[in-house]
């Protein structure tokens, strides 16, 4: 496309649709599509303005064209996809986020066994990450279409930082006092994957406290997301399996599946309980963890729409345990560690802290583990 705003890049304001309503005081969110498809940038169009109150205020068929707009359109939200011609969208997300941030949401084809730069762009900064084929985009009236156009606008408001490419390679200085632990339980999501992978580029290679996660996801980009991990990171990242031993290293809950510790120190994988909105989810990992390490167990609440992590959180603490939550400042979305502070947490810290708290910790076996 070519328009005002130069080769490869078209500039309109929005159209108001059909029922589209502004609440007092609320902004038309502007949004930049970088997208080399021109059918599928304009259907995307089309969905995201039907309402009118989302404007498309720019659609770029190149990452470096949407790069050299974001000072022109200052989006409040770009869309990226990762097959792009020239410079990708993953080393699109990491120039943007190392240079002139703004909140990304990646929709790729990508996604699934074998794909994982979706993955690395989520790591890489993107505050969230949807599968293209999630996307129905002749339905723009539909019920998806209207929970993407939410989704869209909660995303344009996430607060996101400048994040140097360098991150916490260098270990911190002071590991603060020593406490024992026999598990971490780490609950996230929007805005979670980044602060995740420079938690666990902080961990040294024999670092023996093991690490459980739940992140909340998108279908088919868990797997992506480890494989990344675990090629980046010193410790072992493996999705979690059914009665393997909570070893040392990070183990992601599987897509689907709530993962919990055993008291003999082993994963159990839940496919059928119901509890909140999200399996696996964050509250079902830390209450495990309450029941089966007590004081030894470690609670963390990174950044996050909605509230889980947060009655779970609060269990590890009365248990004895450490409660930690992500600080405002340095979260996307606030609203998973606001709710944990609100339920009671032991410290309030920002990324590099809760590092160095993880690696002030001392392995403790777990009682009842074999």
């Amino acid at each position: 496309m070519t328009g005002a705003g130069g080769p490869g890049i078209s500039l309109a304001g929005a159209s108001r649709g059909a029922g589209g309503v502004l609440g007092a005081g609320e902004r038309t969110p502007r949004m930049l599509i970088c997208e080399d498809s021109g059918m599928y940038a304009t259907a995307l169009r089309r969905l995201l303005e039907y309402d009118g109150d989302i404007s498309v205020a720019a659609v770029c068929a190149t990452a470096e064209e949407a790069i050299a707009a974001l000072p022109t359109v200052r989006p409040d939200l770009v869309t990226m996809d990762i097959e792009l011609p020239g410079m990708d969208g993953l080393a699109a997300v990491e120039e943007i986020m190392c240079s002139a941030p703004v909140p990304i949401l990646v929709l790729s084809a990508q996604v699934g066994h074998g794909t994982n730069r979706a993955a690395a762009a989520l790591a890489a900064g993107a505050v969230d990450a949807l599968a293209k084929d999630d996307l129905d985009l002749l339905d723009p009236a539909g019920p998806g279409g209207m929970a993407f156009r939410h989704r869209v606008k909660m995303l344009s408001r996430a607060h996101v930082i400048r994040h140097p490419r360098a991150r916490l390679r260098s270990r911190p200085a002071s590991t603060g006092p020593v406490r024992e632990a026999a598990v971490v339980g780490v609950c996230s999501s929007t805005g979670g994957p980044q602060i995740l992978a420079r938690l666990l580029e902080t961990l040294p290679g024999d670092y023996q406290v093991p690490v459980l996660v739940v992140q909340h996801i998108a279908a088919g980009f868990t797997e992506g997301l480890a494989r990344w991990l675990d090629r980046t990171v010193a410790i072992p990242v493996r999705i979690a399996e059914e009665g393997a031993p909570a070893a040392p290293g990070a183990w992601i809950a599987a897509e689907g599946a709530h993962l919990t510790l055993t008291t003999t120190g082993h994963l159990h994988l839940d496919r059928d309980t119901v509890r909140g909105r999200h399996r696996p989810s964050g509250d079902v990992l830390l209450d495990s963890i309450a029941a089966a390490a007590g004081r030894a167990g470690v609670a963390v609440v990174l950044s996050g729409m909605g509230n889980d992590g947060a009655a779970g959180a609060a269990s590890v603490r009365r248990r004895g345990g450490l409660a930690i939550a992500q600080d405002e400042a340095s979260c996307a979305v606030f609203g998973m560690p606001k709710a944990a502070i609100d339920q009671g947490v032991d410290v309030v810290l920002p990324p590099g802290e809760i590092a160095t708290r993880l690696l002030g910790l001392r392995y403790e076996r777990l009682r009842g583990a074999q």
